[in-house]
């Protein structure tokens, strides 16, 4: 398929969109700076590098193989978010309750969990790209382009947090830092009652 061509183009726009809110880059913005808080500036650029690295690898090899492993291995997407959804909560209950900043062990992962997955390449993310692969209009490769494009301005949004940071100062960090992984819990507890609810273990 040519890459230049309208057609083309426009496959990766109606991909684009949709992917582009599943994501949420800018409501992503308040829970990094939350969790970088009181992290030096260096490491805050690496940490967003190995976000994004994460976030490729994640979609590119879900698109790519999700149905056939998941398939395999009896999972299902409920699963995912169920999964997700408590790994989330766990590390959002003990920010909240720790006066103490993140042990360097935390700091060199949090790119990966929970930056890079479950918030840039979420549960809703990876089910709405496996939608679009199949759509005949969009397809596979549409489908890659917009994950990528995506990417790509998540890490530019979180590179602007550093900004943001410099402007609250320490105590405004620290009160973001709190508002935001009291977000973060609410967003696991959000993904856990869905995957309950298409396991159909609860109705609301």
């Amino acid at each position: 398929m040519d890459v230049f061509s309208w057609p083309f183009i426009e496959s990766c726009f109606k991909a684009f969109v949709p992917i582009f809110f599943a994501v949420d880059a800018i409501g992503v913005l308040p829970l990094y700076v939350g969790l970088t808080e009181g992290i030096d500036p260096a490491r805050r650029k690496r940490i967003v590098v190995q976000s994004l690295v994460t976030a490729v690898l994640v979609a590119v090899g879900f698109v790519l193989l999700g149905k056939s492993v998941f398939s395999l291995m009896g999972i299902r997407i409920s699963d995912f978010e169920v999964a997700g959804g408590v790994l989330l909560f766990v590390i959002a209950t003990l920010d909240l309750v720790s006066e103490e900043k993140p042990s360097r062990a935390g700091i060199d992962t949090i790119g990966a969990v929970p930056l890079g997955t479950p918030l840039i390449i979420g549960p809703a993310t990876l089910t709405m790209a496996l939608i679009l692969v199949d759509i005949k209009d969009i397809g596979l490769e549409a489908t890659l382009v917009a994950i990528a494009v995506n990417i790509a301005i998540a890490g530019a949004v979180l590179l602007a947090a550093d900004l943001m940071t410099r402007l609250l100062g320490k105590a405004g960090s620290r009160a973001v830092s709190k508002v935001a992984n009291l977000l973060l819990a609410a967003i696991a507890v959000m993904m856990i009652r869905r995957g309950l609810e298409a396991m159909g273990v609860i109705k609301l």
